[in-house]
């Protein structure tokens, strides 16, 4: 049996056309959704909902293509696709205006929706992420093997599938052990979660990446040239991978956000897990601007 979200209801929820997602609901007051990265599932937000739900609606979806979410075949990650996804589940469970917040690829499905939909998002928080555009643009000779994951996912279909299929758990595991600071953040069971839900995602999985190095570059290219910007307030956290590779990562997201708080961390990249009261603090400070 999967770990959930202690106290927060569960729920499918048709987004699209032959999608439903799965989605942890909690709380009650003004809403927010927050969105998980890889490789991992809504479990991620597990400590930071608790704490919202005092206040808030708190909402948790599995992406599409991940955990108990549906995971439709071929071309249908699009971060536009899975972000309008996320407009159209707030709007069934009631709610035509929310702050939204995420990590890691489900940053970037929050940058999209905020891009997209700003009559939907009234705030936005971004962790440890650069947008899909500039995250391709800092990556420069042998610093970018870091991102080795995004060049392999990055292929056309068939060979990063097969060789991630092969040994799922070392491959999805090599990124829980190596992006963490704190490895008693993610126990056990939550990490057995994990591995879990990504072996039965490997294709979709790889089509949420791959989208990344095609339509969705296309998409932000589209947004620079025509100056469009995120115009909610705005709050990045980021560990210091502006020092490590060289780019200023608060001036590439000032271009972007305007109304922008950026601040580094001292934690790893699960810092939902790692640091939850920081997270919180952040997120509550957002809310309030």
């Amino acid at each position: 049996m999967n770990p959930s979200i202690t106290g927060f209801d569960y729920q499918r929820v048709t987004v699209a056309e032959d999608v439903a997602l799965n989605v942890a609901v909690g709380g009650s007051g003004s809403p927010i959704v927050l969105l998980h990265g890889f490789p991992q599932t809504h479990l991620m937000w597990r400590h930071v909902a608790a704490d919202l739900a005092a206040d808030h609606t708190v909402i948790c979806p599995d992406l599409r293509g991940y955990g108990a979410s549906d995971k439709p075949a071929g071309d249908a990650y699009a971060k536009r696709t899975m972000a309008a996804d996320i407009v159209a589940l707030a709007r069934a469970l009631g709610h035509d205006r929310f702050a939204l917040a995420g990590h890691d690829r489900g940053a970037l499905v929050a940058i999209r929706a905020g891009l997209d939909h700003p009559e939907a998002v009234t705030h936005l928080a971004s962790l440890d992420v650069l947008p899909t555009l500039d995250m391709w643009d800092v990556m420069h000779g042998v610093s970018a093997a870091v991102g080795f994951h995004l060049y392999l996912m990055a292929q056309p279909p068939g060979l990063p599938e097969e060789l991630i299929g092969a040994a799922p758990d070392a491959f999805f595991g090599h990124f829980l052990d190596i992006w963490t600071q704190d490895p008693q953040a993610i126990p056990a069971e939550v990490r057995a979660a994990y591995l879990r839900a990504c072996r039965e995602a490997v294709p979709s999985i790889v089509a949420d990446y791959r989208a990344s190095a095609g339509i969705d570059v296309e998409h932000d290219r589209a947004d620079r040239a025509a100056g469009r910007q995120l115009r909610m307030p705005v709050t990045v956290l980021q560990q210091d991978w502006g020092a490590a590779l060289g780019f200023d990562a608060a001036g590439i997201w000032r271009a972007w956000a305007p109304d922008l708080e950026h601040r580094t961390v001292s934690c790893g990249h699960y810092m939902a897990e790692e640091a939850p009261a920081e997270v919180v603090k952040a997120l509550r400070g957002l809310l309030s601007r």
